[in-house]
């Protein structure tokens, strides 16, 4: 019997797990939105939404205790995978691991289904859509019976989400907590890096045809 190395085993691991755990991050923000959005809701809904969410955060919890167990790098590994040591402490970003999702889906095929560019732009709008419903109901909690808000309803925190994430920032509504303002300022980082994968993976894409369409004019006379 082969004996897997470390490497090998973690990645095994993940993609076997890719799949349900991106699951599971789905139910975090279902069982999340209902603690936000429905405040006059029967409390044993309420109750059941807590506690499906803090299951599901045990599930990360023992997904990152295997991954440390089975990288066999031990007290490295929080330095070497930022990213899943931050999905512990903020389970939602989990939901930014499409690409790893992409990847586990995409073993099960002979070939990709989308080139490059196109995998680069749906990641990318995928991503915004999660990123603007979770900080729209991040930012929300924060701020609706905070003194001075102007942020007052879960439309005007969409609004928001989607104004910050565009890096538009039209300025009629804000976050006045310091909790709302760390959560715009990641929601800025994220709509540059996401703004700037789009915009490279698209100019790229065009440099490609335009080469491509003057390879395959015929010379001139």
């Amino acid at each position: 019997m082969d004996v897997l190395n470390p490497g090998e085993r973690l990645r095994r691991w993940e993609e076997r797990t890719e799949i349900p755990l991106f699951a599971a991050a789905l139910l975090f923000l279902a069982c999340y939105a209902v603690r936000v959005l429905a405040r006059g809701a029967d409390p044993v809904l309420l109750d059941a939404a807590l506690g499906v969410a803090l299951a599901v955060w045990l599930v990360f919890a023992l997904d990152y205790a295997a991954r440390l167990v089975l990288s066999g790098e031990g007290m490295r590994f929080p330095r070497t995978h930022r990213m899943d040591t931050l999905v512990v402490i903020l389970p939602l970003l989990r939901l930014l691991r499409m690409v790893q999702l992409y990847n586990a889906v995409q073993q099960r095929r002979e070939q990709p289904r989308l080139n490059l560019h196109a995998r680069v732009i749906a990641y990318a709008g995928l991503s915004a859509l999660l990123l603007s419903f979770a900080g729209a109901l991040a930012v929300y909690s924060c701020e609706r019976t905070a003194p001075g808000a102007t942020i007052r309803t879960f439309g005007d925190a969409l609004w928001w989400a989607a104004a910050t994430l565009s890096t538009v920032g039209y300025g009629d509504v804000s976050p006045v907590t310091l909790l709302g303002r760390l959560i715009a300022v990641a929601m800025m980082a994220c709509g540059i890096a996401l703004l700037g994968a789009v915009t490279g993976s698209f100019s790229s894409w065009l440099l490609q045809s335009f080469r491509r369409d003057g390879d395959e004019r015929p010379p001139e006379s």
